[in-house]
Order: structure tokens, then C-alpha cells, then sequence
């Protein structure tokens, strides 16, 4: 390979240069370009850009996959560039449990097909949720990650370049002032010298003449700084519309941007309507399974798609209620629409959502409603309300 020492020591001399121009600005002692105010707004809002893309790409990551070991485990898969490995999330995972312990327990029996049930509804849901969390990371994340790892390097590489000229803009400005004033000092020592035979007694002025040439040596000539200084101001005009072109491409970064929101936010909103429509259909079945005995214990006003848990029949050892009260009181309770107060004589298990399930010797409010069955009236307690048996009952003056 031809090795061009002319060009290594041209670059190595222009580095030398760059960084003693940037040194010279860290101390104060040289005069930096500054860019223009536009420049500087873009070159502002793409920072801000960069910083909020990766710290949205983060939690979004977050949200899909909670578990850091599993997040960590994926991105050295992508580091190796290498398949991830399928594994069940965890509705899956419960899924299988519910429906190997439905197997063991009986299809045939409630709580075996109750929980078979369950589990395909749980596999259903994990399946959901890949499907959302692979749409999220095509239509969401990746867009985001290849603005961080394409345009914004990008701009970051130009961004560079544009202060490397800036450098080589200002080290110009200097050497030309530099062989100004040594110009200057030349041309005020030549028009004055000394006459004659004076020159040997003067030896200090030797010295500062001297001195001044060798300035004058070691600094550009004044026309041929002013040439690089033209040079180096095109180059870095050159690149400063360069990068402001980029720049202002971020308008249509956020753009895209925007229409990657708008997926994101379509697959999540569909993700949880599936989710929600199975769970409906869960209900619906498991409502749908004979039983004789439900839980009704739920405050007044909730979802009528409530799920019927099978309860285990009242004991054999419950004793038998007493004939129906048709006594004054309730005749008078009946006849005025009014309210009373009543003890409830047994524990009592609601058979339907109309219905209100009963404790021992617990107070409750009752009232009469109109086209009831005589052997019911309506029982409130607190926000829960339902129909109750009058045999199960004590009417309190």
C-alpha cells in the first residue's frame, strides 16, 4: 500500500491546528464563529428529538416486556444477531396450569371444565398479547430505533464535520491576523533605520529586526492567509447548509413519528377490545353452567355480565323455616308500600342476580313491591339490594 507522507503530514498539521484553535477558545484567548441563531434552534430541537425517542423507546420497552432479564436476554440475541427463542408469557403459562389441573380434577365435573374453560380463554390472551407486542415493536419501536441508530448519526457525523470547519475557519482568522500584524511591525521598522555606520552600534535593533522577519517567516504571507481564509470560509458555509438541510428534515421525522403514534396506539386499542371481548365470552359460559347456589355478594349498580361461581349446596342440617309469617305486620308492610326493619333467622345463599344472599342474625331493610311473590319481599342492605324469602325472616317492631 502507497504510503502518502505528504498527506499524513498535511492532516496531522491540520489536527495539530484544530486543536490548538479549540484549546485557545476553552481559554479565551482566540475568538470563536459563532452559528447563527436558526442553526442553533435545530441543531437545539434535534437534541431534544434524540433524548425524548430514546427515553419513549425505553418505557414502550418496558410496558411490553416488564421482566429487565428477559429485556436483557433479548438484546444480546440482537446483538449476536441471532433468533430469539419462542418461550409462553404468562397467560399462557397459567393457561397450561388451569387447564392440565381441569384434566386432573374432570372435564365432567363444574370446577374441571370451569377451569379448562378459563385456560383456553388465558391462552387466547396470550396469544393477544404477542400479537401486540410484535406489532408494537415493527410499527412503533422500530421506526424509533432506526431514527437513533440511521438519521440521527447522521446528522451527528455532519454536526462534526460542520465544527471541524469552524475550527479550520477560525485557525485561518488567526493566521492572517498573526501575518498582519507581523507585516505591519516589517514595514514600521524598514521605514525608519538607522543611517550609516550606526547599524553595528545598534544591536538591539538587529535583534528586533530579526525577530520581526522571523515572525514574518513563521506566519502566513497576508495574501496567501487571505486565500485560505476564502478557502476555509466556503467550506464551512458550505457545510453549514449541508447540515441545516438535515436539520430541518426533523419536521418530517416527527411526522413519521406521529404516524407510528397513531399505529401504536390503534394495535393497543384493538389488543384490549380482544382482550375485553374474551373475557366476555368467558362470562358468558361460565354464567351459563347449571347451578343451584351463586354468589350475589357484589354492591348494587355492577355489570350484569358478572361470572356465576358454583356454590356448594346448603347443609342437610339446616333446619326447616317456619310457616309464612302472614302476620299484622306484614300485612300492614304490604298495604302501605312502606319499609321495615327484619332479623334474619338462617344463612341464606342467593340462587340469582335478583336475589340477595342472607347471613344469621343480621338486620336488614325490607319493603313490599308491587306484582311480587307473597313468599318474597325485597331486601336492602346498604348499596345491595335483591329478593329475599319472607319464611327466612323476623319482622322488628
Amino acid at each position: 500500500m502507497e504510503f502518502n507522507v505528504r498527506r499524513l503530514a498535511a492532516d496531522a498539521g491540520t489536527f495539530l491546528s484544530r486543536a490548538v484553535q479549540f484549546t485557545e477558545e476553552k481559554f479565551g484567548q482566540a475568538e470563536k464563529t459563532e452559528l447563527d441563531a436558526h442553526l442553533e434552534t435545530l441543531l437545539s430541537r434535534v437534541e431534544s428529538t434524540k433524548h425524548w425517542t430514546e427515553k419513549i423507546m425505553k418505557q414502550t420497552e418496558v410496558l411490553l416486556q416488564p421482566n429487565p432479564n428477559v429485556r436483557m436476554e433479548e438484546f444480546l440475541y440482537e446483538m449476536l444477531d441471532k433468533k430469539v427463542p419462542m418461550r409462553a408469557n404468562n397467560h399462557e403459562l397459567l393457561g397450561e396450569c388451569m387447564i392440565d389441573s381441569g384434566h386432573e380434577f374432570g372435564p365432567g365435573t363444574a370446577y374441571g371444565s370451569t377451569l379448562i374453560k378459563c385456560g383456553e380463554t388465558e391462552k387466547l390472551l396470550g396469544s393477544a398479547e404477542k400479537e401486540f407486542i410484535q406489532s408494537s415493536a415493527i410499527n412503533f419501536l422500530t421506526p424509533f430505533r432506526n431514527f437513533i441508530e440511521g438519521d440521527f448519526k447522521t446528522i451527528l457525523k455532519e454536526r462534526k464535520l460542520l465544527q471541524n470547519k469552524r475550527l479550520d475557519l477560525d485557525a485561518a482568522k488567526n493566521r492572517l491576523k498573526k501575518a498582519r500584524v507581523a507585516d505591519a511591525r516589517s514595514a514600521e521598522l524598514n521605514s525608519s533605520p538607522p543611517l550609516g555606520e550606526e547599524y553595528v552600534a545598534h544591536f538591539s535593533y538587529m535583534l528586533r529586526f530579526l525577530h520581526v522577519r522571523w515572525l514574518k517567516l513563521c506566519a502566513e504571507e497576508v495574501q496567501q492567509a487571505e486565500i485560505e481564509l476564502r478557502i476555509a470560509q466556503s467550506e464551512f458555509d458550505r457545510q453549514a447548509e449541508i447540515t441545516r438541510l438535515l436539520l430541518e428534515g426533523i419536521s418530517s421525522t416527527h411526522a413519521h413519528h406521529l404516524r407510528c403514534l397513531n399505529d401504536f396506539v390503534d394495535a393497543q386499542a384493538a389488543y384490549y377490545a380482544q382482550c375485553y371481548q374474551y373475557m366476555v365470552n368467558l362470562q358468558k359460559q361460565l354464567g351459563s353452567f347449571p347451578s343451584t347456589f351463586s354468589n350475589n355478594n357484589q354492591p348494587a349498580g355492577s355489570s350484569s355480565a358478572s361470572i356465576w361461581v358454583p356454590t356448594a349446596q346448603p347443609a342437610a342440617s339446616l333446619p326447616a323455616p317456619p310457616p309464612s309469617q302472614a302476620s299484622p305486620a306484614l300485612n300492614e308492610l304490604r298495604s302501605t308500600s312502606g319499609t321495615r326493619k327484619a332479623r334474619v333467622l338462617y344463612d341464606y345463599d342467593a340462587a340469582s342476580s335478583s336475589e340477595l344472599s342472607l347471613l344469621a342474625d343480621e338486620v336488614i331493610t325490607v319493603s313490599s313491591v308491587p306484582d311480587m311473590d307473597t313468599d318474597w319481599l325485597m331486601g336492602q342492605r346498604g348499596n345491595q339490594k335483591g329478593k329475599v324469602p319472607i319464611t327466612y325472616l323476623e319482622l322488628l317492631n
